[in-house]
């Protein structure tokens, strides 16, 4: 006669993956967020980091499967470069197709994480770079610059700490946010609207370089012209219909050798040099 006890015994069954933990996710956030550059090669650049970053969720789902852990680390170890801080978004997409696979989820292959990574990181790096170098650090900078005057310690520290704010928060956002959408954010990274927010981080970029090259560069000409009976300054003239115009005629020549002549930022230095020294010499600046 069977045992009563024996119906309540479940069957053994392999339990079902579960998903992420905010520790789990919070340590493959945080091992990108400071490793991206840790291990930087021209062969690899932050595929290092990126296995590195994945060792916990491989521990989670893999633990006792050799094979799949490798192929884990394996298939983001190769190449990988973008901008680290709005790259965070590739992470989240990624996390959450990793957590896909390691589930047990048939409809995400293997190759579509690698494949995420490798049709993003391109133009995420023109969004990221255009956000951070060419409108948040300069902005930040030109603040710190007018705070240090006079030797005051206020600027640095105000650089340093609020950088380390923004970047934090826009790390975490992007994270969050690439994790929720999956690969649903592809779309909206590389279509038409990824497109205007470049062009408009573009442009916000190259009002804000030429608001700084305005207000940094001292660059002002002694030449003195005939003006009915008397003379007056060439600077004069120049404020009064353009004021500015020759620090902005040394942005667009010194973009003009970067960009159009391909010289190094060494010889483009050196050119700006001699042309002071010229200027001084002959008595027009």
């Amino acid at each position: 006669m069977a045992n009563q006890n024996d119906k309540q015994t479940p069957v053994a069954q392999h339990a079902k993956p579960e998903r992420l933990t905010k520790k789990e996710l919070r340590s493959i956030f945080l091992r990108y967020m400071f490793l991206p550059e840790s291990a930087m090669s021209y062969e690899k650049m932050h595929g290092a980091a990126w296995a590195v970053s994945y060792m916990p969720l491989g521990n989670k789902y893999y633990k006792n499967n050799d094979q799949a852990y490798q192929r884990l680390l394996k298939r983001h170890s190769p190449f990988y470069n973008t901008e680290p801080q709005t790259g965070q978004l590739v992470n989240g997409i990624v996390a959450s197709l990793e957590e896909q696979i390691g589930m047990g989820n048939t409809n995400v292959s293997e190759e579509m994480p690698v494949d995420v990574k490798a049709s993003l990181m391109g133009p995420l790096a023109g969004i990221g770079d255009s956000l951070m170098q060419g409108i948040l650090i300069p902005t930040l900078l030109s603040i710190a610059m007018g705070l240090s005057k006079g030797g005051s310690p206020l600027g640095p520290l105000f650089y340093i700490v609020t950088y380390a704010v923004i970047i934090t928060i826009v790390e975490v956002v992007c994270f969050k946010g690439g994790y929720k959408l999956g690969v649903s954010a592809v779309d909206k990274i590389v279509g038409e609207s990824a497109k205007r927010l470049t062009n408009m981080f573009t442009v916000l970029g190259t009002i804000v370089i030429g608001g700084l090259a305005a207000s940094t560069i001292a660059l002002k000409t002694t030449v003195k012209i005939p003006f009915g009976s008397q003379t007056k300054p060439l600077e004069t003239i120049i404020d009064g219909f353009f004021p500015g115009l020759l620090p902005l005629i040394a942005v667009l020549f010194t973009f003009w050798l970067i960009s159009s002549k391909r010289m190094s930022a060494n010889k483009v230095i050196l050119i700006l040099t001699l042309v002071a020294t010229v200027g001084v010499l002959i008595k027009f600046l």
